[in-house]
């Protein structure tokens, strides 16, 4: 059977009449049809529609950013490739980014992608979930521009995607020694906390140095951390998170599942009593911020905070995170989000994936104070949830042993900028599940006494140099949420790089060596990168073997010039004018 091109039955009258012809009168339609013709064409969704695809267990990518080869290729080519690119100052793991680009453009997606995960081991996550309008995106100089500011997290996502196809593995630097003939401290035994993406930038930096012993433990059966267990699959799909994991550990990096930092477990101590030279925190902030009136709620009640609320969406959606896998949560009805934050808004898309009716987001303060980035909060308004600003939450209530409703005091900034609630104004919203995305603590004190004797700060979290990522114990260091710098995948990542570097100098130092005062992190290098493609021609030896030989006396300098920009090598030419030549050339 022949496949169908269109709903319609085919009319050949129709078809024809369809050729462009002179217009000789005014076309005449009643509003009605129009409206009624517009329903039958339309592809996007109406703004009104109830009858729309449901979002219940659909779980598809919806980022705007990603794109596909011919739509990478076109924002490719419009960079500037400024000399002093803003982009890179505003990438917290410095990124190359116009060199990438540089490479997707000329087709070379290899080199973009080996571009990217030299500078960051969690390349493809952070191209799926970087905040990019509040960092490299926001630095653009193109951003006054018509066409607006280069997708660069689309571009990033592209290009490690197509590596992530080629199935190829990691390896170490081919120009170091083998491992047995390596010095001795590079044998030294280095433990990090916390399978997350600090602690694997700092694995994996590590192991690039020639580091060999090096163990991730992980309290959960899960590794990632909240790249797994609070980014939701249509955010970033967990077999990307697996694939960067998989790079780690070709490395040789071993990760051991289901031992936690707790006194009753693995404390600093008893780490140092089984030998290990150097420790990496990296375990975020496990706990919830809770309001006190929802103490003593549980979730067959209709409460639930992020941290409960996300992990089971994962463990539901997200295939081959663990041997975990559950039903989504059943949320029906109304739903109540607090917070205006980036998790916030994944809670009340979430929401409607496991059944919502109605998504409400409330949150304390205004729009201009919502922390969330505008993409997070596009995509919520896009998939018709609610925003209600301006209301603190006061009273649930609860019937029949269910949350029913909420009820919120109304608040209202003063002329010194201070938040203010105004007990006469209350408000009374129902609801049948509500979802607490109030932020996350350290308050575990098994944790705390694990850490000992390590200081903390007034804000409850170890003291840490955030230049060197070093606590208050020499041999132990602490990057990510933990540390309380990091707000963003991205930044968790870099503070594991930063502290990678300077493990690295504390480690050479106690075995009496030195390192370079420039930090010289390796390169990210696969079996590719073995195979030597060079020429010689001429007495001279080019590693790019594509050559232009421009033999008649026809050529100009600019063949040659578009020939260089166009991804050449070199050129052999016998003659040519000389006319409007530099002198050097």
């Amino acid at each position: 059977m022949a496949p169908v091109l269109s709903k319609d039955a085919p009319d050949i009258e129709n078809i024809l009449a369809l050729n462009p012809r002179t217009q000789a009168h005014a076309t005449l339609h009643s509003t009605l049809a129009k409206k009624l013709d517009k329903k039958h064409w339309k592809r996007n969704p109406d703004k009104n529609c109830f009858n729309c695809e449901k979002l219940e267990n659909n779980f598809d990518d919806i980022k705007h950013t990603t794109l596909g080869e011919r739509g990478a290729l076109r924002e490719a080519m419009r960079c500037l490739k400024c000399a002093d690119a803003p982009c890179q100052k505003s990438c917290p793991t410095n990124l190359d980014i116009k060199s990438f680009i540089t490479s997707i453009a000329n087709k070379n997606y290899y080199g973009a992608a080996r571009k990217i995960f030299s500078d960051n081991p969690l390349g493809l996550t952070c191209g799926m979930v970087c905040p990019t309008s509040d960092l490299c995106v926001g630095g653009c100089n193109l951003y006054a521009t018509e066409e607006g500011p280069i997708n660069i997290g689309g571009l990033q996502q592209f290009a490690a995607e197509v590596f992530k196809r080629m199935n190829i593995p990691q390896i170490r630097n081919p120009s170091m020694p083998p491992k047995e003939k390596m010095p001795e401290a590079y044998s030294a035994k280095i433990a990090l906390f916390g399978a997350g993406p600090a602690s694997i930038s700092c694995a994996s930096f590590l192991a690039r140095l020639g580091y060999s012993d090096i163990t991730i433990f992980e309290k959960q059966e899960y590794v990632g951390g909240l790249s797994t267990s609070e980014i939701p699959q249509f955010r970033l799909p967990y077999d990307v998170v697996n694939f960067e994991i998989e790079l780690m550990k070709d490395l040789g990096i071993k990760i051991n599942c289901g031992n936690s930092l707790s006194v009753h477990e693995m404390t600093l101590s008893t780490l140092k009593e089984d030998g290990y030279k150097a420790a990496f925190i990296g375990i975020g902030l496990p706990e919830p911020k809770r309001d006190p009136i929802f103490q003593g709620l549980t979730q067959d009640q209709g409460f639930y905070t992020s941290k409960d609320f996300l992990p089971l969406v994962a463990k539901s959606s997200k295939a081959g995170m663990c041997a975990c896998h559950s039903p989504l949560p059943s949320i029906r009805g109304a739903v109540i989000v607090l917070g205006a934050g980036d998790t916030a808004f994944d809670c009340a898309t979430s929401a409607l994936r496991c059944g919502a009716r109605r998504v409400s987001i409330v949150f304390r303060k205004g729009f201009v104070n919502i922390r969330a980035v505008p993409e997070e909060m596009e995509l919520a308004k896009e998939e018709k949830c609610e925003f209600l600003p301006f209301l603190s939450p006061k009273k649930v209530i609860i019937k029949g042993g269910r949350i029913v409703a909420m009820q919120f005091i109304r608040t209202e900034q003063d002329e010194t900028g201070k938040w203010n609630e105004d007990e006469d104004q209350i408000v009374c919203l129902k609801a049948d599940v509500v979802i607490s995305a109030f932020g996350s603590v350290l308050s575990d004190p098994t944790v705390k006494e694990a850490l000992s004797p390590i200081k903390f700060n007034r804000w409850n979290l170890p003291e840490v140099d955030t230049e060197t990522m070093q606590t208050s114990e020499p041999w132990v260091f602490a990057g990510g949420d933990i540390v309380g710098v990091a707000n963003t995948t991205v930044e968790s990542v870099n503070d594991g790089k930063q502290a990678s570097w300077h493990i690295h100098k504390y480690i050479q130092s106690q075995y009496g060596a030195s390192v370079s005062a420039k930090p010289e992190l390796p390169l990210f290098y696969t079996p590719i990168d073995l195979v030597d493609i060079s020429v010689e021609m001429a007495g001279l030896k080019f590693m790019n073997p594509f050559g232009l030989a421009s033999a008649t006396p026809a050529t100009s300098t600019s063949m040659i010039r578009r020939a260089f920009e166009d991804g050449w090598g070199f050129a052999l030419t016998k003659t040519f004018s000389l006319d409007k030549v530099r002198k050097y050339f």
